[in-house]
């Protein structure tokens, strides 16, 4: 793997790609110089995904509609499973919402290396724009979503239902920004250990569809017993559901000490996952 200097040196040239070995050895300035191409990465994702599809675009709110009719039957209507006082629909679509953005930064950016192999091989670029590229993408997805379940908790609101925003819905660009952060650090963690074991990309939809369970999106908080919830506080997506919730219909628990520990695990699972991400890139194209 190599660095970039761009500053002109005695030869002439204006880029000298250089060996990088340490463990911290990480350029971040590099971002910002290639963020054009990032940009580029962004729109490659956004049109190939959508465009060979019949519904292009209409996907993005037709899933979150359809798996918010599912649980609101299924965890509503036959399991009966209490919602705080809210709405049904608007409870499940609030948590949907923001686990899709999570999970799909988490699966989308879980195989960058091995997707990428090719690429990899050919050119240099900061290997990082890939999956930050992601990110940015379901970013562009989430904010329609996001619209979707603003018309429907606008919808319920002028209805008189009982939901009550407040001021914490300027927290929202926090929570977001706390999605991508621990969806990128969780993808590009896994990442670097598929490069050496392979099978663990067939874990890693089952593995996020058993943490959706563990996580307060189809049932709230309040219904753990109180002794049980400092487990839930290890699990950052719990804090950022119950906040959001709490944000836009004014129910949800919040627990300072749940907070404190999201941002921690996000924080450390980012950086474990930038420092071997960034270890792995040097040596991956010699185990190709």
């Amino acid at each position: 793997m190599a660095a970039v200097k761009s500053n002109q040196d005695e030869t002439g040239w204006t880029m000298v790609l250089r060996p990088r070995s340490g463990w911290f050895d990480i350029n971040f300035s590099e971002l910002w110089q290639y963020r054009d191409l990032t940009m580029l990465f962004v729109r490659r994702n956004f049109v190939a995904t959508y465009k060979q599809t019949i519904l292009g675009p209409l996907w993005f709110l037709l899933q979150p509609l359809l798996t918010t009719l599912i649980f609101t039957v299924i965890f509503g209507r036959i399991a009966k499973i209490p919602t705080d006082g809210l709405p049904q629909v608007l409870f499940y679509l609030a948590g949907i919402v923001c686990w899709n953005y999570f999970a799909a930064c988490l699966t989308k950016t879980s195989d960058t290396f091995v997707a990428n192999a090719n690429l990899f091989g050919k050119v240099y670029f900061p290997r990082l724009s890939l999956p930050i590229a992601n990110v940015v993408t379901n970013l562009l997805t989430f904010l329609i979503q996001f619209a979707l379940f603003l018309i429907f908790m606008a919808y319920f609101y002028l209805r008189g239902s009982s939901i009550t925003p407040n001021y914490l819905i300027f927290l929202t660009p926090l929570l977001v920004l706390q999605m991508a952060a621990l969806g990128l650090g969780f993808g590009i963690l896994i990442s670097s250990l598929t490069t050496k074991y392979r099978d663990l990309m067939h874990l890693v939809t089952f593995g996020v569809q058993l943490w959706m369970y563990a996580t307060p999106v189809v049932y709230p908080l309040s219904q753990i017993p109180v002794k049980w919830q400092w487990v839930y506080a290890f699990n950052p997506m719990t804090s950022i559901i119950e906040i959001f919730r709490s944000a836009f219909l004014g129910a949800g628990t919040i627990n300072p000490w749940h907070i404190g520990s999201s941002v921690a695990v996000t924080l450390t699972i980012l950086a474990i996952g930038i420092i071997l991400f960034s270890r792995i890139e040097k040596t991956f194209m010699d185990t190709v």
